[in-house]
């Protein structure tokens, strides 16, 4: 359960704006959308080396 004590003064779109954050951090939403459709493990290993071969590739890039 996510807990955002609203400060004296503090508008609700602050508050809110922090909820997002921490509701973001905790990662709730990535997991449910994982979770909708069943991905074999030979496939999520390909995607993680993917990714990883595009971030590499930009950070050569950059240097």
């Amino acid at each position: 359960m996510i807990i955002v004590n609203v400060k004296e003064g503090e508008s609700l779109d602050r508050a809110l704006k922090r909820f997002k954050k921490k509701f973001e951090k905790t990662g709730v939403l990535r997991e449910l959308r994982s979770r909708q459709a069943y991905e074999k493990k030979s496939v999520t290993r390909r995607t993680q080396i993917k990714k990883a071969i595009y971030k590499q590739h930009l950070n050569q890039e950059t240097v």
